[in-house]
């Protein structure tokens, strides 16, 4: 079963401190990462990582989100890209060292959107690379947008996109919060369509600088392309927790963040 795996911007990176890495984290996650291919060594894998405190620093300094126009926007955007993949060779390095036969696909070098929308994206070299077995690593990254001049587009977008072609039967997200929590803090287990009015007061936006919007954004993204993708299950769950990234990867049935189904 394809699965994609994201290792959420707060997860890698200290986002409260600007282009700061977690680089033990990152380490320990390329581990369990291998760990868990080591034992579906069958299991088709995508992986993406969000830009936390590199690219969505910058980009919120630059108001990359909303546009670009103009020389200064023009830099910013550049150096958004830059940042990102400064943050993405790192977590490359860490995947090489664990023995994960990583292919690297770097989103702004085919990526167009239309006012903020992801609408075209080079997918061959990704099904390739799955045919092969090697495991694509995509990162949140700049886009041209051919109304914008340039966006953002986050990994949950081109998880979104990707799966539309590809078809995943899950998607993990790992990040440093347990699940979608309720107002006592404790992870809500299932969400569902019918059932995300009710939670909808209980999410909010990151509490670090996030342009892409946060757990608000996450949710309602993950939800309505369960509804497009059949039988598409979406976990979100702390990669903090030692272990959990493995485990989500090898059982199909864990129990532990949220799971959002259609």
């Amino acid at each position: 079963m394809l699965t994609f795996l994201k290792l959420g911007g707060s997860l890698i990176t200290d986002k409260s401190s600007a282009e700061t890495s977690r680089p033990d984290l990152i380490k320990r996650a390329a581990g369990e990462i291998a760990a868990g291919l080591a034992k579906r060594k069958d299991l088709p894998l995508i992986v993406g990582h969000g830009s936390g405190s590199f690219g969505h620093t910058v980009a919120k300094r630059y108001g990359t989100q909303d546009g670009v126009a103009g020389r200064t926007a023009w830099v910013g955007f550049a150096r958004v890209a830059t940042v990102a993949a400064r943050l993405n060779q790192i977590v490359l390095d860490s995947f090489d060292e664990a023995g994960i036969p990583v292919f690297r696909v770097q989103p702004s070098a085919s990526a167009i959107c239309v006012d903020g929308e992801l609408v075209e994206i080079a997918t061959r070299p990704l099904e390739i690379a799955l045919r092969e077995r090697l495991v694509p690593l995509v990162h949140g990254d700049v886009s041209i947008d051919l109304k914008r001049g340039g966006t953002i587009v986050s990994t949950e977008a081109l998880f979104a996109y990707l799966a539309l072609i590809l078809k995943p039967g899950r998607i993990l997200l790992a990040g440093d919060y347990e699940g979608v929590l309720d107002n006592n803090g404790n992870p809500i287990p299932t969400i569902t369509p019918r059932s995300y009015q009710a939670v909808d007061q209980m999410l909010g936006a990151s509490a670090w600088t996030d342009v892409t919007g946060g757990m608000t954004s996450k949710v309602k993204t993950m939800l309505d392309l369960c509804q497009q993708v059949p039988g598409l299950t979406v976990r979100i769950f702390s990669g903090q927790a030692s272990g959990q990234i493995t485990e989500a990867l090898i059982n199909e049935h864990s129990k532990f963040g949220t799971l959002l189904t259609s």
